[in-house]
């Protein structure tokens, strides 16, 4: 049954995600009018500067610079797509404030402002949904929290960036540079003119920091567990890690251990056979493992303009037919809950990736495998690579790949190999993905 009122909504933000949107609610209206059962109607968009240039034009006449405009009595709701948080959690508490829903993609505003937000949300009996935050047009918000809300979950490893996964399939598979391969991304609108937060691990980081909170109810800061970026890697690794047998992937890690949990981001070696190897270009993938339902994997785009803006448009929906506001209570997210304890880096167990470049002479193995061996790191395999090209360089590339072995020890070997004379400055260290 269609109702007769429409739902309103006021969009704050015409840029990539934003014009996505406005696409699908007025080209796909009459589709969305039947699932949502009644139809949804853009009442205002609000820009910073109304004479820029847009790839839409179906809103000109809906054009407003005011954020008042979201306070409106005929809004019901407020998409939030400006990104950032200061102005853009401005946007969220006023359309809390003054009664409204709201829909964001903004995964930096729900990691950082989270907890504030939230409350408020339940104090005005509201709800914030925010599917398109995480992993861009994969429902896994909706996976989480409904599909697989039977089972305790006891891992989540994922790739969460979409623009790194790019950027390594453009290096390893079209042998294109690390910066070229950045240009590229940004020109397909993956990366931002400025793509620090996705090439350092950031990005992926906050949204493995929304999941946490989902799947295990803890606050998961930052600072609290490593987080490592892919801009720390050459051409050469990805080559030495296939000859090995591996790929190497952004990957995300959530891990139950007893009543702790382990935690990090980081470029990690994952062997081919495994489902996330064959992830490539802006898709991500993620695993998650249930104690009722075993391991499910979830994979689909995680960036660009369609797919995320499917996942607004999604929420839209959900609200629009009322089962947004009989889930958002239940979810309990940013409560008082006692949250599960961060396990110590130092204390996470797994296998290594080691590349240095060593000088090549006499002696070097034997002072590196001592560092290693007097922090009980032991040496699974080891290849020596000559100099590329005609280089006349004393250093040449070295891989170690080691046994198991504790972060902590590895952390306390790091330190006695920065001072070896033997090793060049540009020491590598990677997980490996068993």
């Amino acid at each position: 049954m269609v109702s007769e009122r429409p739902m309103r909504v006021a969009i704050v933000g015409l840029g990539t995600v934003g014009s996505g949107v406005v696409k699908i609610l007025v080209e796909q209206a009459e589709r969305i009018r039947r699932r949502a059962g009644r139809e949804i109607e853009i009442t205002s968009v609000i820009v910073r500067d109304p004479t820029k240039a847009r790839s839409v034009s179906h809103v000109d006449d809906l054009i407003d610079t005011s954020l008042e405009a979201i306070k409106a009595d005929d809004v019901d709701v407020v998409c939030e797509l400006i990104g950032g948080t200061t102005t853009a959690g401005d946007v969220v508490r006023q359309a809390l404030l003054a009664g409204k829903h709201v829909v964001t993609a903004n995964k930096a505003l729900i990691c950082e402002q989270g907890e504030e937000l939230f409350q408020l949300a339940r104090e005005k009996n509201k709800v914030i949904c925010f599917e398109a935050a995480v992993a861009g047009g994969i429902p896994i918000i909706e996976a989480v929290t409904q599909s697989l809300a039977a089972n305790q979950i006891t891992s989540i490893e994922g790739i969460l960036n979409g623009t790194s996964n790019y950027i390594l399939t453009e290096m390893f598979d079209r042998n294109v540079s690390y910066d070229d391969a950045v240009v590229k991304a940004q020109k397909k609108g993956y990366a931002e003119a400025d793509p620090a937060m996705d090439v350092d691990g950031t990005d992926a980081a906050q949204k493995l920091t929304i999941l946490v909170q989902l799947a295990f109810g803890t606050k998961a800061d930052l600072k609290s567990f490593p987080r490592q970026g892919i801009d720390s890697l050459d051409l050469a690794d990805l080559r030495y890690a296939d000859q090995l047998g591996f790929r190497i992937k952004l990957l995300a890690v959530a891990k139950l251990h007893g009543q702790s949990l382990e935690l990090h981001t980081q470029p990690t070696l994952i062997r081919k056979q495994q489902p996330m190897a064959d992830v490539y270009d802006a898709y991500n993938m993620i695993e998650i493992e249930g104690d009722a339902v075993g391991r499910t994997w979830f994979s689909g785009m995680g960036a660009g303009q369609m797919p995320t803006a499917s996942a607004v448009v999604s929420d839209l929906i959900d609200l629009a037919v009322g089962r947004a506001q009989q889930t958002f209570p239940l979810l309990d997210l940013w409560s008082e809950r006692e949250p599960l304890p961060i396990l110590p880096a130092e204390q996470i167990e797994r296998r290594y990736y080691l590349r240095f470049h060593a000088m090549d002479k006499p002696g070097t193995m034997a002072a590196i495998t001592a560092i290693l061996g007097r922090h009980q790191v032991s040496i699974a395999s080891c290849i020596q690579y000559e100099a590329e090209g005609k280089s006349n360089s004393s250093f040449v590339p070295l891989v170690i790949m080691t046994h198991h072995c504790q972060e902590g020890q590895m952390r306390a070997a790091d330190l006695e190999l920065a001072e070896c004379k033997a090793i060049g400055k540009n020491y590598l260290r990677l997980p490996i993905r068993e």
